[in-house]
């Protein structure tokens, strides 16, 4: 069963990876150069585009230590499409704050663009909503097997439950037309993706934590 969606998921990761080009060249023709279009600083723009890229680099991190902590093909092949997917977007992020002149860091707390900026984050390193703590990284740098692939699949549940909470975020609160897309696609993608690991979840006598 978990074959046949893991097949789905790879095809997906790399529709989304043959995609990402034209998506780069395009956000420049909707804000290119000087352009009165360029999103602000403090824009929901921006601030996705900054924390989107945050919490990508961990679901990347987390996906290449349960590469090394596991034998299971199907496991490894999800965390592999998980981890180029989300480094592939991540590049094209920052790439976009460079293009807009805008850095890739800000002053504000986290979620600030989504009227979150008083929520309580940064406790043991879980910055945004859905990510690890340190302590939950650690643990799951010590576990092998299937150990591993259930603590792996719980934590990238509750990863990918908080960035599609970002990215419909970015599709409500973004202007650049490419950006709401590529949010769209996430939450797409990402709902798919909950689908195939609640299954992984059940072929292993586990479930997701919430």
């Amino acid at each position: 069963m978990s074959r046949r969606y893991i097949g789905w998921v790879a095809g997906a990761a790399a529709a989304v990876l043959v995609a990402a080009g034209a998506i780069t060249y395009a956000v420049a023709e909707d804000t290119g150069g000087s352009d009165p279009k360029t999103p602000a600083a403090d824009s929901a723009d921006a601030g996705f585009a900054r924390d989107m890229a945050v919490h990508h680099q961990q679901a990347v991190e987390m996906s290449y230590i349960v590469r090394d902590r596991t034998g299971d093909e199907d496991v490894r092949r999800l965390a592999y499409d998980i981890a180029q997917t989300q480094a592939n977007q991540r590049g094209m992020l920052l790439g976009w704050l460079d293009l807009w002149g805008l850095p890739k860091v800000s002053a504000d707390p986290p979620m600030t663009w989504m009227g979150m900026g008083d929520m309580a984050a940064g406790k043991d390193g879980a910055l945004m909503p859905g990510m690890a703590t340190n302590s939950e990284l650690k643990k799951l740098g010590s576990l092998r097997g299937k150990q591993a692939e259930v603590l792996y699949l719980q934590l990238m549940t509750d990863h990918h439950k908080g960035g599609i909470h970002m990215a419909e975020g970015c599709v409500a609160k973004c202007t650049v037309g490419v950006e709401k897309r590529l949010a769209q696609g996430m939450v797409d993608a990402q709902q798919s993706e909950l689908q195939v690991m609640a299954g992984m979840l059940e072929e292993r006598g586990a479930r997701p934590r919430s």
